[in-house]
């Protein structure tokens, strides 16, 4: 068995600490190594043991650790950390972080006179790339720890990360790396990604205590906001030290913390944490966990990743997970200890989502976490990456395309698409290249170098790959100037007059209007709000979670994981119609009123059955059924019309579809969107101007004349083909619905006369409206729930 060094050895004791076998087979293993280890086991330790072993005599000069992570808090949590055994040990070491909060000083002094250890983000490594003195910063880089490198995998960010590892190769050819996380689904994919990598996996520690929460009511039929159970979810805070309440939306995170308050009778501190939120405001939150002065905080994925703050022990999940892996990592924030079982409760938010949440407990219990195949890497963030590399030196094209193919997304990426986009970044392509302003590469001596050495500025300021809506800040109203509560989104504010409240923080403030592109408001306590609307994360059922349910439901010897109630709902399913099963497409035709109605049991996810009732309501308006609108959720797709669908098959033919799909994909604002995110990442657009920053209708101007000129001059030019690729992949999930009838091999049509038992809570969504405030309005609706229940013989 390996062992520490004696000084190592000995501070380790002197906490009464004894090493996991996983953190010495870190600090001895030679190579690359990808860290599996429970929330709690040690990983960031063990991912910086060998470097302070390497430092025990002192500094090397020069940087010798990078550490990477997905959070400038999680960076700030790291140096706190660190300082523990940089003291004890007596080291005379410096350890920093640079992120978008660290001082402009500071940011220059570091590329002068680098820190021994520098705690960054891929956004900030990224900038420090492009640089002339890059070469200088890393050359006697040692170690590279990526942390939560599972987080940073789900997005662009993790293939910017990648590019920019596979350059600091180059600038460090003996450096080694270690990835950590908790969450892996494919360890040898993770791997991979990596760019090749030693997997070490460690003893997974006690199995989680993990439970649906027990209510004193059933959840309701639809929504998801999870209030009717706000009293069980205050006595949970209660008996436990410290709770974290997670929800999936920020806006659903400030419903439920304002009716945690209304019942809050013994005035138990509890906080909110989300990332529209002001900076000012979630570090007053962290500072009273820290300190332990708080009860529960409610929040987002904002806390989401390995942040250490608090003796959590309690961890409530309100809404279904969508995601096992993301409830995995949610668990895991409660009780950091590696030999006590994180104990967890789940809250579902509506009838369905208890089928969905029992699915989700299952496959925890089986550790059979969920994740998407990872694609190769995006093509707008190569050519934003060789762009910044032409910001740092002249270069070679075969000597980077040889790195960039060294990065393991890009590992199988052709020499002609390389060149592709590299001709792209030096002439925008072939409409654009009669334009200066997209004249950004020459070549001399045989090495590719800017144009104008000035424009590396220009390309330095939209360094990123998050592409987030436009967002106001919002602050109190006061002659001196008020304080931030954070932000709401541009298209939000655009429905406000003056005198409208909105709730934000925790609070109803009232709008008072619009200034220097700052919202102002004054407090408004005791008036109903509307709901501020935050894109933030788009949460859709994973494939694997879907599947489950879809099983779960046609299993009826898996119900006794169910509660009676939803078994007697799926009962009076399977005696009115049919209950959908893995291998057939359920769709139900039944009337209601002066309306026909069609429900398709799809268990694709939101976004496909968003994308499937345009096309299909368009088939149905071809064929003269007179379609008048439909609505999707994760599970099914419901659509009402004038006659009735007698034969479902016609609809979804997989050709037709498909061709539907791309003459309908072609003409839609969707692929606007996705060409406006693709343009930005790649350097078309520049979001980021010296002296200002362009406003969101500037940019959609831009890209919208962009992209109409691209369309009609050159079809085939590479920002489009990129943009099919984005819109396909996320936006609309085509993928899904053409899996979804490769999975379902037969449809089963049945015809009700009266509304199905499933199909009830997809009515009710369908006429659901936005909360506006009124008393009357919200009984109306819910006598209208009564009645519809009353007729799907449910009450």
């Amino acid at each position: 068995m390996p062992s520490l060094p004696p000084a190592l050895q000995n501070w380790f004791s002197a906490q009464g600490w004894t090493p996991h076998p996983h953190q010495l087979e870190v600090l001895c293993h030679q190579g690359d190594a990808l860290l599996i280890a429970p929330t709690g086991g040690g990983k960031t330790l063990a991912g910086f043991l060998p470097s302070l072993a390497d430092l025990l005599h002192g500094p090397q000069g020069g940087m010798h650790t990078l550490y990477v992570s997905p959070l400038k808090a999680l960076s700030a949590d790291i140096a706190r950390s660190l300082n523990a055994p940089i003291d004890g040990l007596g080291l005379n070491i410096r350890v920093e972080d640079r992120t978008g909060d660290t001082s402009a000083t500071t940011r220059r002094r570091q590329r002068v006179d680098p820190p021994d250890i520098l705690l960054t983000t891929p956004e900030s490594l990224a900038l420090l790339l492009s640089y002339p003195e890059a070469p200088k910063i890393f050359a006697g880089l040692k170690r590279v720890v990526l942390d939560e490198i599972h987080a940073l995998a789900e997005s662009r960010r993790g293939d910017q990360l990648m590019l920019g590892l596979a350059r600091l190769r180059s600038l460090a050819p003996d450096l080694t790396v270690t990835g950590l996380s908790a969450t892996v689904e494919d360890p040898q994919g993770l791997a991979a990604f990596m760019g090749g990598a030693r997997i070490i996996q460690a003893d997974p520690g006690p199995a989680p205590d993990i439970a649906m929460l027990a209510t004193t009511d059933p959840p309701p039929w639809s929504g998801g906001g999870g209030r009717y159970a706000v009293r069980d979810v205050m006595a949970a805070i209660r008996e436990a030290k410290l709770t974290l309440v997670f929800l999936n939306t920020r806006a659903q995170a400030e419903l439920f913390f304002q009716a945690l308050w209304e019942v809050n009778d013994t005035n138990e501190p509890i906080g909110l944490h989300h990332g529209s939120l002001a900076r000012e405001a979630r570090q007053k939150v962290e500072a009273a966990m820290v300190a332990g002065s708080l009860r529960a905080v409610v929040c987002t994925g904002s806390l989401d990743l390995g942040l250490d703050w608090g003796d959590v022990d309690l961890v409530i999940q309100v809404g279904a997970p969508k995601n096992v892996k993301r409830l995995v990592q949610r668990i895991g924030r409660a009780n950091h200890r590696y030999d006590t079982p994180s104990k967890a409760r789940i809250v579902a938010a509506n009838r369905f989502e208890e089928i969905e949440c029992a699915a989700a407990l299952q496959a925890v219990r089986e550790n059979d976490l969920d994740g998407d195949p990872r694609g190769d890497g995006p093509l707008d963030v190569l050519c934003q990456h060789i762009l910044l590399t032409a910001c740092a030196a002249p270069f070679n094209a075969d000597t980077l395309y040889t790195e960039v193919c060294r990065a393991g997304p890009y590992a199988a990426l052709t020499r002609a698409v390389f060149d592709d986009c590299l001709e792209y970044c030096a002439t925008g392509g072939y409409a654009l290249r009669a334009y200066d302003r997209w004249q950004r590469l020459m070549q001399r001596h045989g090495l590719w170098q800017l144009r104008d050495p000035r424009s590396a500025r220009d390309l330095r300021m939209n360094i990123g790959t998050i592409v987030d809506s436009e967002t106001l800040k919002v602050r109190l109203k006061s002659r001196r100037g008020g304080g931030p509560l954070g932000e709401i989104e541009e298209a939000f504010a655009a429905t406000l007059a003056p005198g409208d409240t909105f709730l934000i923080g925790g609070q109803v403030v009232r709008y008072e209007g619009l200034r220097d592109l700052v919202v102002e408001v004054t407090p408004a306590r005791g008036r109903e709000p509307k709901i501020a609307v935050y894109s933030g994360t788009k949460l859709a059922t994973s494939t694997q979670l879907s599947r489950r349910v879809e099983a779960l439901i046609a299993d009826r010897s898996a119900w006794r994981a169910l509660p009676p109630h939803c078994r007697d709902w799926l009962e009076l399913q399977a005696e009115v119609s049919a209950l959908p099963q893995p291998d057939h497409l359920l769709v139900e035709s039944f009337p209601r009123k002066d309306r026909h109605y069609t429900c398709l049991y799809g268990f694709a996810g939101r976004n496909a059955h968003q994308t499937l009732g345009l096309l299909v309501t368009k088939r149905m308006e071809d064929l003269g059924l007179g379609p008048l609108g439909f609505t999707a959720t994760d599970y099914a797709l419901l659509i009402w019309s004038v006659d009735p669908v007698t034969d479902p098959q016609p609809l979804l033919e997989a050709q037709d579809l498909r061709e539907g799909f791309e003459h309908w994909l072609g003409r839609n604002t969707v692929m606007k969107r996705a060409f406006r995110t693709v343009a930005t990442i790649a350097g078309l657009i520049q979001r980021n101007l010296p002296g200002g920053r362009r406003s969101g209708k500037q940019a959609t101007f831009s890209s919208d004349i962009l992209y109409d000129t691209l369309r009609r001059y050159d079809p085939d030019h590479l920002m489009l083909r990129m943009t099919q690729a984005e819109a396909q992949r996320g936006l609309v999930d085509f993928g899904r619905i053409e899996e979804m009838l490769r999975r379902h091999r037969s449809v089963t049509h049945t015809t009700a006369t009266r509304v199905t038992p499933l199909a009830a809570p997809l009515l009710l969504e369908a006429g659901r409206v936005a909360i506006r405030g009124g008393t009357g309005e919200m009984r109306l609706m819910e006598q209208e729930a009564e009645r519809l229940m009353a007729e799907a013989g449910l009450t």
